[in-house]
């Protein structure tokens, strides 16, 4: 910044200390942001705070537990949430403008922030800053909500994109794609690493030669490649040069999965930053898996897991499954950071993971890949100082409530 912090709004759907990617970027990007300055807006609660992101007020549009539409009546519920609920939380966002009175706003447009977003922010009078981490359109949203209401939601997020003083993307392929839905240009902003992780990065680490321990961050989005990844993994098992052991880090359980086997399972929780870098570096591998079909493209080309950036920083060679073409194939096929499989053939999936997983020191293997792509593609300084620029710009733009 070259000048004084302005009053800073985030406006988006989590809260400031969610868990998963999206959370965790806007975190990583707001360190060094002045508490007294930094305000938020969300459709969540901040139910938990050991991510430690404090802000001087915090506004919520709650969305009433029982209305959300996840699983029973989803489309009874989406009705309701279109009808009731939505012009609450336009009225709400548009009083929280008024009341707390930012100079500049950050929107991370993503699912049901995105219509009271739309709605209130391009005729606000204040400059804002979007950036977009997923699309709306993404299988499981449009198989439960409705195609037509994910179309609209989109539209609301390319309006949201193109009506934005600046704006951002999480990979270039999502950056070159919105410029042409929407002709306006964009950066690339994601978590990434820290001066201090790039020092560590420098020197390889030796790896325990016993047992192997395969890391898995966050959700499962592709649980039928997931499902058949793990059912290889079982089969060579018994093959393996040491024992194998599937590490999940996350805010989900997967216990209740009839793949779960907890001789060879462990679930670790949800770990702050600091933590779960120090229990990736116990690990031996990274799994990123995307999907292997093209029916979900919106999720396949375009949204980037910050599963692989967690790996990144923690030195691990990445197991990466799916197409070629997915954002994560070729992340890891430019810069080598580990094995890339790209099979649906389990025969032939469990030959490659055969060779992979008896290879004696893939750290020391993949290191120099792995440092380049984190400097090239990763640099969280130069990110921040890109979107503190930008939110700095945004802030020139007079208000006029």
């Amino acid at each position: 910044m070259t000048k004084d912090f302005p009053r800073l709004l985030v406006a988006t759907e989590f809260p400031p200390n969610a868990s998963g990617g999206g959370g965790a970027i806007v975190r990583q990007m707001l360190k060094g942001w002045p508490m007294e300055k930094l305000f938020w807006w969300s459709c969540l609660p901040d139910s938990d705070k050991r991510f430690g992101q404090s802000v001087a007020a915090h506004r919520v549009a709650a969305i009433p537990r029982r209305l959300y539409p996840l699983r029973r009546l989803v489309r009874q519920k989406a009705w309701l949430m279109d009808n009731l609920w939505v012009p609450y939380a336009t009225r709400h966002f548009r009083e929280t403008l008024t009341e707390l009175q930012p100079e500049v706003v950050w929107t991370i447009p993503h699912a049901w922030s995105i219509p009271p977003l739309a709605r209130v922010l391009p005729e606000a009078g204040i400059g804002f800053h979007a950036s977009v981490h997923d699309y709306p359109d993404l299988k499981p949203q449009v198989d439960g909500l409705g195609l037509s209401r994910c179309h609209q939601w989109l539209k609301g997020l390319e309006q949201l994109y193109t009506l934005a003083t600046t704006r951002d993307a999480i990979c270039q392929p999502m950056v070159d794609d919105l410029r042409q839905r929407t002709r306006c240009q964009g950066t690339v902003i994601r978590a990434g690493l820290e001066e201090d992780d790039f020092a560590r990065l420098q020197t390889p680490v030796s790896d325990q030669k016993n047992p192997i321990r395969i890391a898995y961050a966050g959700t499962i989005h592709v649980p039928d490649v997931f499902a058949q990844f793990v059912a290889v993994l079982g089969k060579i098992r018994p093959q393996l040069p040491a024992p194998v052991v599937l590490d999940f880090f996350g805010s989900h359980s997967f216990r209740a999965f009839s793949w779960f086997d907890e001789a060879w399972m462990k679930e670790h929780g949800n770990l702050p930053v600091q933590p779960l870098n120090a229990e990736l570096r116990k690990c031996t591998w990274g799994f990123s898996p995307m999907a292997m079909a093209d029916e979900d493209p919106s999720y396949n080309l375009f949204s980037f897991p910050t599963k692989f950036v967690s790996y990144l920083t923690a030195g691990l060679p990445v197991l990466s499954l799916g197409q070629p073409e997915s954002s994560i194939l070729k992340m890891a096929t430019t810069y080598e950071t580990g094995v890339c499989l790209t099979t649906t053939d389990a025969a032939e999936l469990a030959k490659h993971l055969l060779v992979a997983l008896s290879e004696q020191e893939p750290r020391l293997k993949y290191h120099a890949g792995l440092l380049r792509c984190a400097t090239a593609e990763f640099d969280v300084r130069r990110m921040r100082a890109a979107l503190h620029a930008n939110l700095e710009k945004c802030a020139s733009v007079p208000l006029s409530f």
